[in-house]
């Protein structure tokens, strides 16, 4: 449950519920079950709204141009849906989230009786200058997310974990996601993980270790140096010997410039090298341990881990295409 909650058993004051948090819309019930009840606990915040809703009977609800970023996430039951004229149909699982764009008229076909779904809304300039801003450049809008979102993979699941607990903690009365500045995070949060889990146009780019010519120094000193070497081992004394800084000074700068520390920035370097040079390798010359190797994993299953959670395959599937 969220911090606000309603219920009702009304058609028509359950489509006013949704389109006072949501959008406006048009509500049919597609059984004749009668004694259903509407469940909704809704967490509006700045630019993401949150809701728990369930319907407890099979509906069919019409929207027009959401206006904004959603996705819709099953917690059970599923929901049948398609955006745009002619678009294809989709179906919503827990294993399988659905994806709006803020353009294109949306009709949730099926939303079945069992249904219980997480939704998140994200204002249209909210998650366009959140990306911008990430990427460093301009991002002409509205940024085209695959329809779906895989949430058995390791970064839909990881998102989802994220989005559960954002959920949960809502409903804690008094609890630090109420405090402004924890709260505002963690909403950016979600936007931030979204942009990383879903696919989209920009997903590469975000992937890429960021510019770093705004930052100190000090900073741009050890970047480079892991740039021309990736692969040495760097004991994070020796490079604060070589920034010239105490070892807390630069991570505090790394995570405040780069947005990680500073071997989290290494080992972003090490995987998009080998991320390149597999896709070039020819698989009958070159094996995934040595590539590895070369730019500094010594740990074979660590590293498997690693590139599969940056690019949701094992490296041995990128090597084989």
């Amino acid at each position: 449950m969220l911090f606000l909650t309603e219920s009702t058993g009304d058609l028509d004051e359950a489509r006013s519920i949704i389109a006072r948090h949501f959008y406006t819309n048009v509500v049919d019930t597609l059984s004749g079950r009668r004694g259903w009840r509407a469940r909704f606990g809704i967490a509006p915040a700045g630019p993401v709204t949150l809701g728990d809703l369930s319907f407890g009977t099979d509906i069919r609800m019409q929207f027009g141009e959401l206006g904004a970023y959603h996705v819709d996430v099953p917690m059970a039951g599923a929901m049948i849906w398609h955006q745009g004229d002619g678009g294809p149909s989709h179906t919503a699982t827990t294993s399988s989230a659905a994806v709006f764009q803020p353009v294109g008229d949306t009709s949730l076909e099926r939303w079945s009786g069992d249904c219980r779904l997480l939704a998140v809304k994200i204002d249209r300039q909210a998650l366009e200058s959140h990306l911008a801003d990430l990427l460093d450049a301009p991002v002409p809008g509205p940024v085209r997310f695959a329809p779906t979102l895989d949430l058995s993979g390791a970064a839909g699941a990881s998102w989802l974990n994220l989005l559960r607990l954002v959920a949960a903690e809502s409903a804690r009365s008094g609890g630090l996601l109420h405090h402004p500045v924890l709260g505002a995070r963690l909403r950016e949060d979600l936007i931030t993980g979204l942009l990383l889990a879903a696919d989209h146009p920009y997903r590469d780019a975000l992937h890429r270790p960021r510019p770093v010519l705004a930052a100190p120094r000090a900073v741009r000193r050890v970047v480079e140096l892991m740039r021309a070497e990736p692969s040495r081992p760097y004991p994070i004394a020796e490079l604060a010997r070589i920034a010239g800084v105490s070892p807390r000074s630069l991570q505090l700068s790394f995570r405040r410039y780069i947005g990680m520390p500073p071997l989290s920035y290494l080992r972003e370097l090490r995987l998009a090298l080998v991320h390149e040079q597999l896709v070039q390798a020819d698989p009958a010359n070159s094996t995934v341990a040595e590539i590895a190797y070369q730019a500094g994993f010594t740990h074979p299953s660590r590293f498997a881990a690693a590139y599969r959670q940056r690019y949701g395959v094992l490296p041995s599937e990128t090597l084989r295409r």
